[in-house]
């Protein structure tokens, strides 16, 4: 029996038409979404329920230059294992990208998750 763990695939996001990105799945007031589409994007939302993995998400997002070393967003009143794990469990669920650069780990919100997060949750324009 082999002991590769098998992750969970990244949110699946498309190109659009030069108009940006379209998300994984259609707007909530769309349609109804099919199971696939609701695994995805539960996913998502599941990495994002915890508060801690929030705050972190939110600190790489927020961070000057769109990017973050995991020295300056540790600071959220767990021990660095835990913010390890938790940063882990974002780019699982395929919300970070990370690079490391000598001993130091930086974290990158993807802009295309960000636009299909926003795409996702958005009301339809009024007529």
């Amino acid at each position: 029996m082999s002991n590769t763990k098998v992750l969970p695939l990244p949110l699946p996001l498309l190109e659009a038409d030069g108009r940006g990105v379209t998300p994984c799945c259609p707007p909530l007031t769309e349609r109804p979404m099919t199971a696939e589409e609701a695994e995805t994007a539960a996913r998502m939302f599941k990495a994002l329920g915890d508060p801690v993995r929030l705050r972190l998400f939110s600190a790489v997002a927020s961070h000057e230059g769109g990017e973050a070393c995991v020295c300056d967003i540790s600071d959220v009143g767990v021990s660095q294992p835990t913010v390890s794990h938790h940063l882990k469990k974002l780019k699982e669920a395929g919300l970070l990208t990370s690079e490391r650069r000598g001993t130091w780990v930086y974290y990158r919100v993807e802009p295309s998750v960000l636009a299909a997060m926003g795409k996702l949750l958005a009301l339809p324009a009024a007529a």
